[in-house]
């Protein structure tokens, strides 16, 4: 038979689709099935799935990443900015070095500090077939996204991360843990956007789906 969903021919006992994970048969039919029944047929779906995945080919790395320090550039300047403004203040209005000097390193240790948690705490890694998204330092959080299930890739960029090549990739997915995942400070922002979303393409091509089809 075929499945009404993706129109992929399965064995007649299947109570699911190997392809696209459609039930075939109704609940009750299921819930009225013996325990015997019903393991055979759970053991003939998955023997489907194997067959249907014999040239899986095996997961690739593409990708791997974390926050570029050229995403704080406009912090950064800004910093300088009031520097030199500080240096050129202090002579004039008599407000002390001793403050200045405390003020410009609590400035700057302040970034320092930020810069050096967001690139430890942030990890970001792109498969044939998976998103990996790292977050956390004394603990850790990790997302992983089918890139099969990504609906849609957009890039956020501000006038100076534009100059610079860096910004933001947001993803838009049926994932029901993160349907909307950011993923922040990605320099070459708009190559690694291509590279996630000609490989959730690919996948899909791969399977068979259409890319509205998930």
């Amino acid at each position: 038979m075929h499945c009404t969903r993706c129109g992929r021919e399965v064995p007649a006992e299947s109570l699911f689709c190997p392809q696209c994970g459609t039930k075939l048969s109704g609940e009750d039919d299921w819930q009225e099935a013996g325990p015997t029944d019903q393991a055979a047929a759970l053991r003939r779906t998955k023997a489907a799935v194997r067959r249907s995945d014999g040239d899986h080919p095996p997961e690739e790395e593409l990708w791997t990443g974390s926050y570029s320090p050229k995403a704080m550039f406009g912090s950064m300047l800004a910093a300088i900015v009031l520097t030199v403004g500080g240096l050129v203040v202090v002579p004039v209005f008599a407000l002390g070095w001793t403050m200045l000097l405390l003020g410009l390193l609590v400035m700057w240790g302040g970034l320092a500090l930020v810069l050096a948690y967001r690139r430890l705490s942030v990890r970001y890694r792109l498969t044939t077939y998976r998103l990996f998204h790292e977050s956390g330092l004394l603990s850790r959080t990790t997302d992983r996204l089918e890139v099969i299930d990504i609906d849609d890739v957009r890039v956020h960029q501000g006038l100076v991360e534009r100059m610079l090549g860096v910004g933001t990739v947001k993803i838009e997915s049926s994932d029901r843990t993160d349907p909307e995942l950011s993923l922040p400070g990605i320099d070459e922002v708009r190559a690694v956007a291509d590279l996630i979303d000609n490989t959730r393409r690919a996948e899909r091509e791969r399977r068979g789906l259409h890319i509205e089809a998930v």
